[in-house]
């Protein structure tokens, strides 16, 4: 997904019905697959969107954002049919945050437009797939990577309780964060051992490994390989806005799969780990994604 995003600071989360002063206000580009996309780019990796936004001004910007940064917008069509997606995010003093979205022209991308991407799709290095497009069109991008064994990255977020069984199958990696895991498994995340048990759970229907972030505890890593669940621990680090955090874990791990295919993936995932720790350190989503000049020389 690519939409505007929104983003209200504020001294905390308001509650139901509640109306509270914010003390700054800003907007930018998000969409978890755009920043995932961007922060791939951002560290060096050749990318491509497949996407649908709006014939509009938002639209327009959108799509010149991906050009900015050096993300290939071959496939990155626009619709009359629809307004470009839309997140409003609220960020408290903590920087945990709460968002709401509204997905417009993204839920028109359909396998019309995957067949005419499909070039880009069946030779690359790497596929990342979301759920804020129709389920439908992710798990087809997906089958279509996995049989021209492209490999396969999919976050499912936003999650749902009836996930189609074949996107565990299509996923060689399947990464997903406390809440999701939750939704996805009915089993409580409240710690490193109840995310190695979801992991396992994942694991065991179908996926080649499964990656349960932990925010500021790292992620744990399960593997078909060997099953024994890992935790890989992060940094310490003063959180300014923890919103697209995942996403530039996700970007990141992209990155290394498609740059060191030989790499253990608790390497992979320790490097992302610390690629992630130092987004949460600025404001907004894509506006704190480090480029690999940012970054240390180690990561690489």
């Amino acid at each position: 997904m690519r939409c505007l995003t929104e983003i209200h600071q504020a001294p905390r989360l308001p509650k139901a019905g509640e109306t509270i002063h914010g003390y700054k206000f800003f907007i930018g580009f998000g969409g978890k697959g755009a920043n995932q996309c961007v922060q791939a780019a951002r560290m060096g990796a050749k990318t491509a969107m497949v996407c649908k936004v709006g014939k509009d001004f938002f639209g327009d910007n959108y799509i010149q954002n991906f050009k900015n940064n050096g993300v290939s917008t071959a496939f990155a069509k626009q619709t009359e049919k629809a307004a470009t997606g839309a997140a409003s995010i609220i960020v408290n003093e903590t920087g945990e945050n709460a968002i709401v979205i509204v997905a417009g022209a993204n839920m028109l991308l359909g396998q019309e437009d995957l067949q005419h991407a499909q070039s880009a799709i069946i030779t690359a290095k790497v596929l990342i797939c979301q759920l804020e497009i129709n389920p439908d069109a992710s798990l087809h991008a997906l089958r279509m990577a996995k049989e021209n064994h492209v490999k396969t990255i999919f976050n499912p977020a936003p999650a749902i309780v009836d996930l189609h069984s074949d996107f565990y199958k299509a996923s060689d990696i399947f990464c997903c964060n406390e809440s999701e895991a939750e939704l996805l498994t009915g089993l409580p995340v409240s710690s490193v051992e109840d995310a190695s048990r979801v992991g396992l759970d994942l694991l065991q229907k179908g996926c080649g490994s499964v990656i349960v972030s932990l925010g500021p505890q790292g992620c744990v890593v399960c593997q078909s390989i060997n099953v024994a669940p890992k935790l890989v621990p992060t940094i310490t680090v003063t959180a300014v806005d923890t919103t697209g955090a995942g996403d530039s874990f996700i970007g990141a791990l992209a990155f290394y799969v498609a740059h060191y295919p030989t790499m253990q993936l608790e390497e992979m995932a320790r490097r992302a780990n610390l690629v992630a720790a130092v987004s949460v350190q600025k404001v907004g989503t894509q506006t704190s994604f480090p480029f690999r000049k940012d970054l240390q020389s180690e990561l690489f």
